[in-house]
């Protein structure tokens, strides 16, 4: 499954970039994102939660920073440090400069069954278009 949105936010993208390059500033903006703690330079515990319907699902993931191009896009990938087998979830934010400011297009890949139906990408595409307005909130008192 792949989910993919864009915004466009009156910021330059340098200073996007340094915002989203950074995962703990996620839950600023990102209801599904409950929680988020640095684990080193380049790994954060996220913990996801999101109601789907009559349902709620939680997952905790071990996020790790697998590719920076300051100031053009990050990715983000899931590396457990134990020995079982997860399934993937790749986070891809790409920022472009606009004559308004930049845009952001996120592409969130995940090859696991805990959300299934097309609920998690109609859920997710939605937070990230309403997540905007808290998005710009954050970088402009920033």
């Amino acid at each position: 499954m792949d989910v993919i949105a864009t915004v466009e936010v009156p910021v330059a993208p340098e200073k996007l970039f340094a915002y989203i390059s950074d995962l703990v500033n996620y839950e600023s903006w990102l209801e599904i994102v409950h929680s988020v703690k640095l684990f080193d330079a380049n790994s954060w515990t996220v913990e996801l939660r999101a109601r789907l319907g009559p349902f709620a699902r939680s997952k905790r993931l071990r996020m790790v920073r697998t590719s920076c191009d300051e100031p053009n896009s990050v990715v983000f990938e899931r590396v457990e440090k134990d020995e079982r087998r997860h399934s993937s979830w790749v986070l891809s934010a790409t920022v472009n400069k606009t004559t308004t400011g930049s845009s952001l297009e996120t592409k969130l890949h995940y090859s696991g069954s805990l959300f299934t139906g097309g609920l998690l990408e109609r859920a997710l595409a939605d937070q990230i278009k309403t997540g905007r307005e808290k998005l710009i909130q954050q970088l402009s008192a920033n």
